[in-house]
């Protein structure tokens, strides 16, 4: 290598992006300049995710002889808000509200997914009636005060929380989108008597009308966000560790990306970021290659997503849950069957059918493949690390179609 030749690979600024699957973690590194492209895949380690994300980190800094000084920003993209909700491990959550309206989240909403489904049951709310609370207060459609925040009432149920070993408190009162004062005194008296307890005050994360939509979306903002905020906490130490010292941004559901800080405090706007990501690249593909109308597939070792590409930009829509059975029609991931967001996401569906999808047979004797999957741990028997369930990558392995 020429001395001038080694001048500009010691001038290169370099990108790295970080896709946390249930099966494998997928890096790239990015040449800013050249825009020559690395790639790595390790798998994902379930037990603590940032140990694949450091893996395959790197990877990519060895294979590519590139020095970690020379990064300019490391995206991520990660299911760790969604596995936690939808595996029951979100944090100990309490909810305020306005006097009379406690059972909100118990009530919901009455649209049923499945109309004629007798067996059907709604997902318990992710706040226990326990620990949800009222204060006397009231404000009208228009934000004007009918009923003041009384500070006796408020006091109790301070004390209250306090009494309660929680972890994080959402707040959300009748049309604190038109007036959210309010809202505000009571997120600052929580902070000043649990300094340490997360609050979500839901005239910040989602200021829009209908109260269980706010609600469930601020309660899930709170529930995940001591989860989330400790998963990046130990993605960013592990980073320095490893001499990076380059901002570290997550995708958000809409396709975008924000700073590690904002995710860590508003980890809902990125409960959908890995689905996001692969419907943005086939959007960034396709108007590269001339084509602005495609069909995204992105198929891993436990899903398959698909998504609609029109003029060169996926669908946004706000209409979408977490949390339940996977169905197609208007809204990302169905409709009413888990836990309502109001936060920008691009719209796909998404099956329960990967590489790792485990083969069954049911109770009338038909094989089924999925909704289950091996995952990294332990994996396709094939891999030999102690799976013993047959997968889709075993069958294709036994006849011949890979090596």
């Amino acid at each position: 290598m020429t001395t001038a030749q080694e001048s500009d690979h010691h001038e290169s600024r370099y990108r790295i992006g970080v896709d946390i699957g249930g099966t494998f973690t997928d890096g790239t590194l990015v040449d800013s300049t050249t825009g020559r492209v690395t790639t790595s895949k390790v798998l994902s380690t379930p037990s603590n995710p940032a140990s694949g994300f450091i893996s395959a980190v790197k990877k990519l800094l060895s294979s590519a002889s590139v020095d970690p000084s020379h990064i300019e920003h490391v995206v991520h993209a990660t299911t760790v808000a969604t596995n936690a909700i939808i595996e029951g491990k979100t944090a100990r959550t309490a909810f305020v509200t306005t006097q009379g309206f406690r059972d909100m989240l118990e009530i919901a909403r009455q649209i049923r997914p499945s109309l004629y489904d007798l067996q059907f049951e709604k997902p318990a709310p992710l706040v226990p009636r326990q620990l949800c609370f009222e204060v006397e207060e009231r404000v009208n459609a228009k934000g004007e005060v009918v009923t003041p925040l009384d500070d006796h009432s408020l006091n109790q149920v301070v004390n209250q929380l306090a009494s309660s070993d929680i972890e994080a408190v959402a707040i959300c009162l009748l049309h604190s989108y038109r007036n959210p004062d309010h809202e505000r005194r009571i997120g600052e008296a929580i902070s000043e008597k649990l300094p340490n307890v997360i609050v979500s005050i839901s005239s910040d994360v989602v200021p829009e009308f209908r109260e269980y939509l706010r609600a469930s979306t601020t309660v899930i903002n709170s529930s995940v966000a001591p989860i989330v905020s400790a998963y990046l906490s130990s993605i960013s130490q592990k980073l320095v560790s490893e001499n990076v010292t380059s901002e570290l941004l997550v995708m958000q559901s809409s396709g975008g990306v924000y700073p590690a800080q904002s995710a860590s405090e508003n980890p809902v706007f990125m409960v959908e970021s890995g689905p996001a990501a692969g419907a943005v690249a086939a959007a960034a593909l396709g108007s590269n290659l001339g084509q602005p109308n495609v069909i995204s597939f992105d198929m891993g070792g436990t899903t398959a997503k698909a998504s609609l590409i029109r003029e060169g930009q996926p669908n946004i829509t706000k209409d979408y849950s977490v949390g339940g059975a996977a169905q197609s029609g208007t809204g990302a991931f169905g409709g009413a069957s888990g836990y309502p967001i109001r936060t920008p996401v691009v719209d796909l569906v998404e099956i329960g059918a990967g590489g790792g999808s485990i083969a069954w047979v049911d109770s009338g004797g038909a094989l089924r493949v999925g909704p289950h999957s091996a995952g990294a741990d332990p994996g396709p028997v094939c891999y030999g690390l102690g799976g013993t369930k047959p997968t889709i990558t075993d069958a294709n392995l036994v006849l011949g179609r890979l090596d």
